[in-house]
């Protein structure tokens, strides 16, 4: 039955390669017809009339016409958007809101996604997705069983019926046609459920049994679902529960520190890991070939995009390049435009083009210092805001920090680890690692989230160190002086384990 439906399905297959790899042949012209249309179909709405998009024609012309933006730029929009105001920043009223987490001014994102988004965007990738894999290893048999989605969860509106806020899985999960839920496992009962610990159960639970041959999910998420699959069958790896997993579909956070990792968990050395750079933005990228870690760029999936050479990056007047004058192993800032209504958009992640025919990329980074091993986007602002607050009612003073993650292991979950100089200890350090904690679950919703019951990240490791540590260390270093800063926050583990082997720290 299922080799019969590959074999109903292999035309549309080799139907909708030929059409992507068509696009990829001829992104400026993409681009353009992107920009085109994107333009046209807004122009009615306040932002199109207000700036007058039937003018626009190009590049140069849109960078005249609106300037580069953020979630701050848009928050009074999106605001009306969410109560039901139509044809705001895209035609017709958006029901679906993906939450993310905040900026400096906001614990929370919502950023709207609206049917041509999910249709064009998202949905349309994850076909090309498919297509690809079969593309690459014809003898695939994902179809011969189903896959696990390890969404989040969705909530109603609570300014208008029939309008839903939630994480982007969540969305996607809630929107995807009644045919593909056949393939999917659990049921949406249980995986759109909001308390993450009863959720992870309830899926090892409803799947060890099933013939499961691809999963999907943040690595945060996956590890813990894959350690508790193994705590209640007594396996020793994931193939010995489920024989016919074949691929492992992520996002999200770099899988660089969970690959050794995953070798152990997953047990094959013909499993396929592929990225994807899917945002609730958008969908930008696919790991097309699976000798190469590079993702192609979605060139034909609605979004138009600019980027910001990191030279001239947070510059009163920063210019941004179209796609075709992108230079390989430059980094830039990416800055879109999306079939959702985001215009000239700064999405916050940092790319390096590795080709330019076809466009094949890499994610470098983030736009501003930060920690996001595990999902959970903490920023510098965040932090300061929670030093401060602890600080305050321990009556402490801080001379310098820095924090890293801890990976998870075969025997550890995640956490963070800090390094604190105080230039006045607090009353009570106990007390002021909890507040530390508190604060940072209140003004961050992903780092919350992900510390919920300490599933995925525990009590963070804060370490004390002498008054005196930082400036010796950076002297060591050779780099004592006003423009050498020491980092707040960083996404590996570089300054913290360098800063430790100084002081002969454990």
């Amino acid at each position: 039955m299922q080799d019969r439906m590959i074999n109903i399905l292999q035309p549309f297959i080799d139907a909708r390669i030929k059409r992507f790899y068509h696009a990829t042949k001829h992104p400026i012209e993409r681009q353009q017809y992107i920009l085109k249309s994107l333009l046209e179909k807004a122009q009615e709405t306040e932002i199109g009339r207000n700036k007058c998009f039937y003018e626009i024609k190009d590049h140069a012309e849109l960078g005249r016409r609106l300037e580069i933006s953020d979630y701050n730029s848009y928050q009074s929009y999106i605001e009306r958007i969410i109560k039901g105001e139509r044809d705001v920043l895209w035609p017709g009223k958006i029901d679906w809101f993906a939450k993310s987490s905040g900026t400096s001014e906001n614990k929370s994102k919502f950023i709207p996604i609206s049917v041509d988004a999910i249709k064009g965007s998202h949905f349309k990738a994850g076909k090309d997705l498919l297509s690809i894999i079969y593309r690459n290893k014809p003898q695939a048999k994902i179809h011969n069983g189903f896959g696990v989605t390890l969404g989040g969860s969705i909530k109603n509106n609570p300014n208008r019926i029939d309008s839903y806020i939630g994480d982007l899985s969540a969305v996607l999960l809630s929107n995807i046609p009644i045919w593909t839920r056949l393939w999917q496992q659990p049921d949406s009962e249980i995986s759109l459920l909001d308390d993450w610990e009863i959720k992870i159960n309830k899926i090892a639970e409803n799947t060890i049994n099933k013939r499961i041959t691809y999963i999907a999910g943040v690595p945060t998420w996956t590890t813990i679902l894959i350690k508790r699959i193994l705590e209640i069958t007594g396996k020793s790896n994931i193939k010995e529960v489920w024989p016919h997993l074949e691929v492992y579909l992520h996002g999200g956070v770099s899988f660089e520190p969970y690959r050794d990792l995953y070798k152990k968990l997953i047990h094959d050395p013909n499993f396929l890991y592929i990225e994807n750079y899917n945002a609730s933005e958008g969908f930008f990228g696919i790991q097309d070939e699976y000798n190469s870690q590079d993702m192609i760029l979605l060139i034909d999936h609605g979004i138009y995009y600019e980027f910001i050479p990191m030279s001239e990056f947070g510059k009163a007047n920063q210019k941004t390049v179209a796609l075709e004058d992108v230079e390989l192993n430059k980094n830039y800032a990416m800055v879109i435009s999306t079939n959702a209504g985001l215009w000239r958009y700064i999405i916050g992640d940092t790319v390096k083009f590795t080709s330019t025919f076809p466009f094949r990329f890499r994610i470098t980074g983030r736009t501003k210092s930060f920690i996001n091993a595990f999902g959970e986007e903490l920023i510098v602002d965040n932090v300061e805001k929670a030093i401060v607050e602890a600080c305050l009612h321990t009556k402490a003073q801080i001379n310098d920090y820095t924090a890293a993650p801890v990976y998870f292991s075969d025997s550890r979950s995640g956490t963070h680890e800090w390094m604190i100089e105080f230039s006045k200890e607090p009353d009570d350090f106990e007390t002021f690692c909890k507040i530390l904690d508190d604060c940072l679950k209140s003004v961050n919703s992903d780092y919350e989230a992900k510390r919920y019951k300490d599933i995925a990240l525990t009590f963070p490791i804060i370490n004390k160190v002498e008054p005196g540590s930082f400036y010796n260390w950076m002297k060591q270093l050779g780099k004592l002086g006003g423009q050498n800063k020491v980092p707040r926050l960083y996404n590996s583990r570089k300054y913290v384990d360098d800063m430790k082997a100084f002081l002969k720290m454990n």
